[in-house]
């Protein structure tokens, strides 16, 4: 911890030290708590009489890691305190800025996020084997900022004693609650089962390819089909050397809107895909914005490019894209892709001027977003616009309505691990799995965990749906219409993910009237108290049975078994008294609890 004589601030127990702030900047720090005990917030404010451009300025504290075994951060990675010095970088297009800390039972210790969600600012903390303290560091202008005389932002923190998903959950309604970061509507579309030809298809797709796909999966339950990377190109190399135009490839797709029509016919929504800030080399934008990039190539060897944002004329270029687009070819929705890409590169951070409107390329990632956001809801109101993590921050809320794990392919763990921090940190924003894949010679209840261990979030799915046996078939189905039957609580309910430190090996959902619990390690689930309500159980294991901890009498109920696959397996009546109750069921099974209470 860097020397400093005399601390700027105290809050929540901790002393705060300020490093980096130039002579002619002043610093203020003014603390103030909340109504709510445990809560208190610090303002950062920062003037100069003349504009100066800040060099970053790090804020830091010392604190003894008493109880404090775990953090976790929107990297997606929950890691040991004192383990190295963790940290992680957020802007308007990555992450999002906040820090949890917590002890083994899930039980906050502090939580401290900031409310600028659109500049550079990185978090992190560093363990001290000499002390056993922790010093945690929050450091504002990491990427170059327009000359400023005035500056403030607030910074929240937490030390409750209270389960960190509550933690985060009330972080995220402190942003959405900002005048600034007020969350995009969610259309009721953006909430139901998709397809996405992704994983089915790679770049190979064809209109009828994705038309007879469109055809299965209505009837299976999916509303809305994703097409992805390929439309734009006849090249099936992996890469973005052709996406910049963005004109339906003619050998592939020669009536674009005709072949949307057809879709929407079916019943289906459409979403199409666009990297958003990607221009290839074999591209009429590349020789239009050529000189107008983020990144250089000073061995020629690139293929593709990142627009600069801080261009009007390149804003305006891809905002029409899309106007366009949404016209043309009546879309319903845009998977808008690789937005975290627009960020500060060490060879452009100081090329400002010269045709550029903003000098900070967050800032200008902001309007472009935001412009993207409210021209297309002009057009259509109830538009749809998917991120992917890591861009699902509190300003990547205002800017779409859809955030989808990030790329986990046949990884069922990966799923639940990456959907549990977005439904605690994302609000009524529609959180969808990364598209499910399997192979198709793997088991039904195999192929069943991908979709299990993404219960909680709308499913996408991607594979090639008749080329997979008939068991998998009647999987999806019987698995799209459970959860269909019970979003009410997988999907809109509070949801506490347990134990993060092991990946969240249970996973619990709760309303009024139900408790959905989901195991994923050894089939033992500690559920809250059920007595007035029906109780939903998923089998994510290949264990054979469930263990189920009842902390009072749930009364009598009907417990009905189904498989993975929608055969009804046995019905029988339970005693729920309060203890230990263990539940013969095959991996992948299914169970309701109800009746008299």
């Amino acid at each position: 911890m860097p020397e400093q004589q005399i601390p700027l601030a105290t809050i929540a127990g901790q002393q705060i030290f300020a490093d980096g702030v130039l002579p002619e900047c002043k610093l203020n720090l003014t603390t103030r708590k909340d109504t709510t005990d445990g809560i208190a917030y610090l303002t950062f404010e920062l003037q100069s009489e003349t504009p100066v451009r800040p060099d970053p300025i790090t804020l830091y504290w010392e604190m003894p890691t008493i109880d404090m075994h775990h953090r976790t951060s929107t990297d997606r990675k929950t890691q040991l305190c004192g383990m190295g010095r963790p940290r992680i970088k957020s802007s308007a297009a990555q992450n999002a800025p906040v820090w949890s800390m917590f002890d083994y039972a899930g039980t906050n210790v502090l939580t401290f996020a900031v409310a600028d969600a659109i500049n550079t600012c990185e978090l992190s903390d560093q363990h001290a084997e000499e002390t056993a303290n922790l010093t945690c560091r929050i450091q504002l202008f990491v990427d170059p900022v327009p000359p400023l005389t005035h500056y403030k932002t607030t910074i929240r923190f937490d030390s409750r004693k209270l389960p960190y998903e509550h933690i985060l959950r009330e972080v995220s309604d402190w942003w959405a609650g900002l005048p600034s970061l007020t969350p995009s509507p969610v259309p009721e579309h953006a909430r139901l089962p998709m397809y996405s030809s992704w994983y089915s298809f790679h770049l190979g797709i064809t209109p009828d390819a994705i038309e007879k796909q469109c055809q299965l999966a209505k009837a299976l339950g999916m509303d809305s089909v994703i097409v992805d990377d390929g439309w734009q190109t006849e090249d099936n190399e992996r890469g973005y050397a052709y996406c910049g135009d963005w004109q339906p490839a003619p050998g592939k797709f020669p009536d674009f809107r005709a072949h949307v029509d057809r879709v929407h016919a079916l019943g289906m929504k459409y979403l199409l895909w666009y990297s958003v800030p990607f221009v290839g080399i074999y591209t009429e934008a590349y020789k239009r914005f050529k000189d107008k990039f983020l990144d250089s190539d000073p061995e020629g060897k690139k293929k593709w490019f990142i627009l600069d944002p801080r261009f009007p004329d390149v804003r305006e270029y891809l905002i029409n894209i899309y106007e366009n687009a949404l016209r043309e070819y009546d879309l319903d929705g845009f998977k808008l892709d690789f937005v975290d890409c627009f960020n500060t590169r060490e060879e452009t951070k100081d090329a400002f001027g010269n045709g550029r409107d903003f000098q900070s390329v967050p800032e200008a990632a902001d309007k472009l977003l935001t412009d993207i956001s409210k021209r297309l809801r002009a057009i259509k109101s109830d538009v749809m616009i998917e991120f992917r993590q890591s861009y699902i921050g509190p300003a990547m809320r205002k800017y779409g309505n859809i955030f989808r794990v990030g790329d986990e392919p046949n990884h069922a763990a990966g799923n639940r691990v990456g959907s549990m921090l977005l439904r605690t940190l994302s609000g009524n924003t529609a959180i969808h799995s990364d598209m499910v894949m399997w192979h198709p010679q793997d088991s039904v209840e195999s192929a069943a965990m991908q979709l299990l261990h993404a219960a909680f979030t709308v499913p996408q799915i991607s594979v090639l749906l008749d080329e997979i046996p008939a068991s998998h078939v009647a999987m999806i189905r019987r698995y799209l219409s459970f959860w269909r039957e019970h979003r009410d609580v997988l999907l809109d309910g509070t949801i506490h993910p347990l134990q993060p430190q092991h990946d969240y090996p249970v996973v619990i959902s709760q309303t009024d009237t139900k408790i959905a619990a989901a195991a994923y390690a050894n089939g033992f689930v500690p559920l809250p108290d059920a007595t007035q309500r029906e109780i939903i159980l998923m089998n994510g294991t290949f264990e054979h049975r469930l263990v189920l901890e009842l902390p009072v009498d749930a009364g009598t109920r009907t417990l009905t078994v189904w498989s993975c696959t929608g055969e009804r397996l046995r019905q029988e009546t339970l005693n729920l008294r309060a203890g230990v109750h263990a539940i013969d069921l095959p991996p992948a099974a299914t169970v309701l609890l109800k009746g008299k209470k």
